[in-house]
């Protein structure tokens, strides 16, 4: 059985959310960390909230 997702601090830079996401759906770190960068200048700083709330809710 899969475990939930997890924050991943060994491979992170800041918290690990992007490091966690990329090893729960099976991504590169670096993909995901620039579509995460790409999503946040295009979404007005809403994906910049949603990983703060990961970063605080999430083990």
């Amino acid at each position: 059985m899969k475990q939930g997702f997890r924050k991943n601090r060994r491979d992170g830079v800041i918290f690990g959310v992007c490091a966690g996401m990329a090893d729960q759906f099976g991504f590169d770190v670096l993909w995901t960390r620039v579509a995460f960068v790409g999503l946040t200048l295009l979404g007005f700083g809403l994906p910049l909230l949603l990983y703060l709330a990961v970063a605080i809710l999430a083990p």
